[in-house]
């Protein structure tokens, strides 16, 4: 914590930015220092030449409108995350960042109290047989940890996919535990499932929280689970309309039990529902072809494409057969109705899909800064 007693934040693979929807709904004082995100876009460069470059500038504002300009030059796709974090968060667009490869993180040194990311899964090339930072140079992995290094945050959240401790016959993860012993932080990691922590979806992902200071290290525990008390079809609009589900005290509330009218478009024309929960053909069978469950499968950011339905999630309301809708998706990844959807469906299912679960951090962030200060204290959290 600074010395007002406000998290100064920043975030990387920023998202639609679930650790900053995490403190509003705790009621945290906070200031975001900076977010990062380039919406999936891609740009031919060399990226090691333009970071150099970008390190030659002589302040933030210069080497910001450097990237800018390399994008606008190199793509003509816009940065749709980008809308989405600015039309529901308090940061001008000076300080949203469009990539994590040509962000020079000395700029923020000592300055961040709580840097949060969670790197895509990718591939790590064991050059050698230590397997540490060196060795994860080339992917996004290594740029969140320079960014570590870098910035020198007091607190980190890292996240990604629980398949990255048996990715490579567990080489991945060995290798970024080296990259994390070489920080010089303090750090824990578990598992953590959001149906464990009060959404009804079945998401496991790994989360890893290290510290500067190793009292705080010693002090955190990740949290225990709790009792889930909704179910998937709770967080329909059919059941809960649109603006009933709330955050209060940091904790979902249905607030208004309205029901509401869902668009005809979510609905399955007789054609798509066959094949949505057809098991699959004779070389590709799918054995768990069940819809309307009360825990929704893990959300993918490719829900949009009517996967089957041991893959989505479908439900059946008004006697028919549906999708979810993008509020909905949205309600199962921990963001309640305040949240302003304002992209298409297509990027709305995107960017729910890539999100990380409300909820699990709110409970993370209850044990990073529970017995903290007075503030906190007395709002018991």
């Amino acid at each position: 914590m600074n010395n007002k007693n406000k998290i100064v934040l920043a975030t990387c693979f920023s998202g639609i930015g679930a650790i900053e929807q995490a403190i509003l709904r705790l009621g945290i004082d906070h200031e975001i220092a900076f977010a990062c995100d380039n919406g999936g876009r891609t740009i031919n460069c060399d990226y090691d030449i333009e970071l150099q470059n970008v390190r030659k500038l002589k302040n933030t504002e210069s080497k910001k409108k450097y990237v800018d300009d390399l994008y606008k030059t190199n793509s003509k796709q816009k940065n749709f995350v980008k809308e989405s974090y600015l039309a529901n968060y308090k940061i001008s667009e000076d300080h949203f960042f469009e990539d994590i490869k040509l962000l020079d993180g000395t700029d923020f040194e000592n300055k961040i109290d709580l840097f949060v990311g969670g790197s895509p899964c990718q591939s790590f090339s064991i050059a050698g047989s230590r397997g540490g930072f060196e060795d994860t140079r080339g992917t996004l992995f290594y740029d969140y940890v320079r960014l570590i290094k870098e910035i020198k945050p007091k607190i980190f959240i890292y996240e990604n996919v629980h398949g990255v401790l048996s990715h490579d016959n567990k080489r991945t993860w060995n290798t970024m535990c080296n990259v994390f012993d070489e920080l010089g932080y303090h750090y824990k990691w578990d598992i953590l499932n959001a149906k464990d922590y009060g959404i009804p979806q079945s998401r496991r992902r790994l989360f890893v929280v290290g510290f500067r200071d190793s009292d705080e290290n010693i002090k955190f525990r990740f949290p225990e689970t709790t009792e889930l008390n909704f179910s998937m079809q709770d967080f329909l609009e059919d059941t809960t309309a649109q603006g009933s589900l709330l955050s209060v005290n940091g904790k979902l509330k249905i607030i208004d039990k309205r029901v509401g009218i869902v668009e005809e478009r979510y609905y399955l024309s007789p054609k798509l529902l066959k094949y949505c929960l057809s098991p699959g053909t004779k070389n590709f069978m799918h054995h768990n072809a069940k819809i309307d469950l009360p825990i929704a499968r893990a959300l993918l950011s490719s829900m949009g494409n009517s996967h089957r339905s041991s893959v989505n999630n479908y439900v059946t309301t008004n006697e028919r057969v549906r999708a979810l809708t993008v509020r909905e998706v949205h309600r199962l990844m921990g963001f309640d109705d305040d949240y302003k959807i304002i992209v298409s469906k297509a990027q709305a299912y995107k960017q729910a899909g890539n999100s990380i679960v409300v909820d699990v951090l709110i409970s993370i962030l209850l044990n990073i800064y529970k017995g903290g200060t007075k503030k906190y204290q007395e709002k018991k959290i």
